[in-house]
């Protein structure tokens, strides 16, 4: 399954898990509205992936 992945697609998993991971962090330690923020990242940088995945596909 992980053949299927660019390097970039991997690139933006890590990133989007590690946001995830760096809010939930925030969140227990009692930072909750920068849990939130950093929270909100993990759909924008999904999104973005996508975006370059689509764009990749129409070349």
């Amino acid at each position: 399954m992980l053949k299927k992945f660019t390097p970039t697609d991997l690139l933006m998993l890590s990133a989007a898990f590690l946001s995830l991971i760096f809010s939930e962090i925030l969140w227990f330690k009692g930072e909750k509205e920068a849990g939130i923020f950093i929270g909100l990242w993990v759909p924008s940088i999904l999104g973005f992936a996508i975006l370059l995945k689509l764009i990749k596909n129409q070349k």
